[in-house]
């Protein structure tokens, strides 16, 4: 079967997936506004740090544009930060495990969650010349080629060939408030579709591709390790709307592989261009 079909055939069965087994977008306002670190203790110098990280997150997250962080405005945002947080809860990471060292609760690990009202961001975006990405989050369907030391695999959500990379994906979607798919062994099987062909596959193909399946986003994306740069090398595409966006990362975990990835999705999703 020639490329082109099989591709077709693999990422109809992706868009069956689709309907059933994508969560809903993020529409409720109370979970958009929100955003997590990680800090040591419950101390308030800690904490301060904690709120310049999650300003940064939320208004990323809220906005969809990651190129916000590099404005100089954000210095002088990031040093009250604290200001714009409506309320904020911990969690203990090491929840029910005693404390046992001599300093108690003072170096334990604590996810702080900020919870900011949607008003109070907004202008803060306005401010930085950017508007809220409202409305549902879509969610994308992943096509993943990997390779390290000379073998290769197409990711799969059951396949045992790296399980951390599909749980890291997932993880990498949720502070953007959005969600992925990833075909299962047996949707690839049925196409036929395996690593050579994966790996080899012309983005030029991704945009008629994309139509096909009723315009929803297809991130696609080849990632290979190489020794020289002491981490993965990632090329990613998002085929949307007739139009195939391209970007790059070199020298990385595979962890912010995924991480940028999906925060240069939103940042095409939302209507803020192309990913630097």
């Amino acid at each position: 079967m020639p490329q082109f079909l099989r591709l077709v055939l693999v990422l109809s069965c992706l868009s069956a997936l689709w309907a059933t087994n994508v969560p809903a977008g993020a529409t409720d306002l109370g979970d958009l506004y929100q955003s997590q670190t990680i800090v040591t203790g419950q101390g308030e110098e800690n904490r301060q740090l904690g709120f310049r990280t999650c300003l940064d997150k939320v208004l990323v997250r809220v906005s969809g544009d990651q190129r916000l962080l590099a404005r100089r405005e954000m210095d002088a945002l990031r040093d009250k930060a604290g200001s714009f947080v409506d309320s904020f809860r911990y969690h203990d990471r090491l929840e029910g495990i005693p404390i046992h060292d001599e300093q108690g609760t003072h170096d334990r690990p604590h996810d702080l969650t900020c919870l900011y009202k949607p008003d109070v961001i907004d202008k803060v975006l306005a401010s930085l010349g950017s508007r809220p990405w409202l409305g549902e989050r879509p969610a994308l369907s992943v096509l993943l080629a990997v390779e390290r030391a000379g073998r290769g695999f197409v990711l799969a959500s059951d396949g045992d060939e790296s399980p951390y990379m599909r749980d890291s994906f997932e993880a990498a979607a949720k502070p953007m408030a959005m969600s992925i798919v990833i075909p299962n062994k047996a949707t690839l099987t049925k196409g036929g579709f395996i690593f050579e062909e994966v790996s080899a596959t012309s983005p030029e193909l991704l945009g008629g591709i994309a139509r096909d399946l009723g315009g929803r986003p297809l991130l696609f994306g080849n990632i290979w390790w190489r020794d020289k740069e002491l981490g993965w090398i990632v090329d990613w595409w998002l085929a949307i709307d007739g139009k195939t966006y391209e970007w790059q990362v070199r020298g990385v975990s595979f962890d912010e592989a995924f991480r940028v990835a999906i925060r240069g999705a939103a940042q095409i999703l939302s209507g803020n261009g192309q990913p630097g």
